[in-house]
């Protein structure tokens, strides 16, 4: 009797397995993963402004602080923060107590001195004594003067007030009694600029600035001083810019940003969708893309231009750079590129 074999194949025998087992499905293998798809552009060199950003407050021109030569008792303040003031207005009034002594002095001292000079004309008296009254009267109307000027504070300047210290009834003492601000027709930002940016920032350089207070309205300010000594700890030099402020409607303690053109630079630009974010931390990276493999580069952003970036560094010009499908890849790993 001959004896047939019938030998299934090897494929067949894992179904057949699989389909034998009770309540078991049919078991289908997975197949590999595959290639990561990219889509590719390239990086160019282009020429960028160079700008510069810096955030400030807003300070008054010129500042005055109201105070008295010496302590003494605040009568009245005629004027509180926010007010608007005008040269020679009356701020504070101060106890006249002691003016009144002096003032009395000096009325008997004048009639003393007047008294001196009728004797003198007429032979009873001597030039010698004429002399010293006169020389009292003047050191004693002097002093009164003084003296009334510290009891009637009045403003050097128009302005608004900016602070006040004190209240009526107390002792002037250290701090001046207000402040006040010149707001027109100039304000100034001080900004720090960095040492590397010096040799281009010069007085008069034009500006624009911006004011959270006044969305989508830009001024135009002036670098109007440059401090001559760097500061050691934050490696800056403090700049002036000058705001014209005819109309008083930028006041201090607004907030500003400065933004300063200096000049322009070629830099290599890319699509914003190339640049991605490192997980937990503040890193950005590029893809570059060679022989159907990506390299992971780490990149320094510039300023943002409609949808690309400028790189600072990272990149070169003519780079194959990765714009879509970073998700899976990994730095060395093989990609196929996207079909259009």
């Amino acid at each position: 009797m001959r004896i047939y074999r019938f030998i299934m194949p090897l494929s067949m025998a894992v179904v057949f397995a699989a389909c034998s087992q009770k309540g078991s499905d049919t078991v289908v293998a997975q197949s590999e993963d595959e290639i990561p798809v990219v889509d590719i552009d390239v990086a160019h060199t282009r020429p960028v402004d160079l700008l510069r950003s810096y955030t400030a407050n807003v300070e008054a021109d010129n500042i005055n602080n109201i105070a008295p030569a010496m302590s003494n008792r605040i009568r009245s303040i005629a004027v509180d923060v926010g007010d608007h003031v005008s040269k020679g207005q009356v701020l504070v009034t101060l106890d006249a107590a002691n003016a009144d002594q002096q003032r009395i002095n000096l009325e008997l001292t004048e009639r003393e001195y007047n008294r001196a000079v009728e004797l003198l004309n007429i032979g009873a008296g001597t030039q010698r004594q004429v002399d010293q009254l006169k020389a009292q009267l003047d050191a004693q109307r002097t002093q009164y003067d003084n003296t009334m000027t510290n009891t009637v504070l009045r403003s050097p300047i128009s302005g608004v007030i900016t602070a006040r210290n004190y209240d009526p009834g107390d002792m002037s003492g250290q701090l001046p009694v207000l402040t006040v601000g010149q707001t027109t027709p100039n304000v100034k930002v001080v900004i720090n600029v960095n040492e590397s940016d010096l040799a281009v920032i010069r007085n008069g350089m034009p500006v624009k600035v911006v004011f959270d207070a006044y969305e989508g309205e830009n001024f135009t300010g002036r670098i109007s001083r440059i401090a001559p000594a760097l500061d050691i700890t934050t490696r800056t030099f403090p700049a002036e810019v000058t705001v014209a402020n005819p109309q008083g409607r930028i006041r201090p303690g607004m907030f500003a940003r400065v933004e300063i053109n200096l000049g322009v630079r070629d830099n290599v630009v890319v699509p914003d969708r190339a640049v991605v974010k490192q997980n937990g931390s503040a890193n950005k990276y590029v893809y570059t893309y060679s022989g159907g493999k990506v390299s992971y580069r780490k990149v320094e952003l510039g300023k943002r231009i409609d949808n690309s970036y400028e790189l600072l560094s990272g990149i070169g010009d003519g780079d194959t750079v990765v714009v879509s499908g970073q998700v899976r890849l990994a730095d060395g790993i093989d990609v196929q590129l996207k079909k259009d």
